[in-house]
C-alpha cells in the first residue's frame, strides 16, 4: 500500500477504505448481527488507528487489523456485556456467495450462530476466508494442532445442521 506523507494519518483512510468490505464481511460471518458486526469493524479500526504509526510501518497492516478484529470479537464475546445476542437473518448481499441461493445462506449462519465463538471463528477463517492452517494459527495465538482439531470438532458439529442442504456435500466434506 503507499503511503501518504502528506495525510497527517499515514494513509490511514486510504487503509480503511481498501480494507473496509474484507473486514466487515469477517466481522459480519463472526457474529451473525449487521448491527454488532458494524461496531466490531468500527472498534477495530479505532484501535489500529491508535497504533497507526506502528502499523503502517509493518509489512501486513491487514494482517495486524485482522488479528485485532480478531481479539476484540473474542474479547466481546468473553465479556457479555449483554446478556441478549442478537442473530441477525436478514444480512446483506456482501455475504452473497456464487451459487449459494438465500435460503442455503440463511441455513449457513444460522448452524454458525451455534458454534462456540472460539469454533465458528476458525471456520470463518480457515473455509470462508480461505486462510490456511498456519495463517489462521497465527491469527489466533495457537497451535497449528489445535486449529486442525477446533475446525474438524466445528464441522462435526455443522453437518447435522446442513444434512438437508446440498452445501454440506459441497463444502463440509
Amino acid at each position: 500500500m503507499k503511503r501518504n506523507h502528506t495525510d497527517p494519518s499515514g494513509g490511514f483512510a486510504d487503509f480503511v477504505r481498501a480494507t473496509g468490505t474484507q473486514l466487515h464481511r469477517a466481522a459480519l460471518l463472526l457474529t451473525g448481527d449487521h448491527h454488532l458486526a458494524e461496531d466490531l469493524t468500527q472498534a477495530t479500526y479505532a484501535k489500529v488507528f491508535a497504533s497507526w504509526r506502528r502499523v503502517n510501518a509493518t509489512d501486513n497492516p491487514l494482517a495486524y487489523a485482522r488479528t485485532t478484529l480478531l481479539n476484540t470479537f473474542l474479547s466481546h464475546r468473553r465479556l457479555r456485556r449483554n446478556s441478549e445476542q442478537p442473530f441477525d437473518l436478514t444480512v446483506g448481499p456482501e455475504l452473497e456467495a456464487p451459487g449459494l441461493d438465500h435460503a442455503t445462506r440463511l441455513d449457513v449462519l444460522a448452524a454458525l450462530a451455534v458454534l462456540p465463538a472460539l469454533d465458528r471463528t476458525v471456520v470463518v477463517l480457515r473455509y470462508w476466508e480461505d486462510r490456511s492452517v498456519a495463517d489462521t494459527a497465527i491469527d489466533l495465538g495457537m497451535t497449528e494442532a489445535a486449529v486442525r482439531t477446533r475446525a474438524r470438532r466445528a464441522l462435526q458439529r455443522l453437518r447435522p445442521l446442513l444434512d438437508h442442504t446440498d452445501l454440506s456435500e459441497r463444502t463440509l466434506s
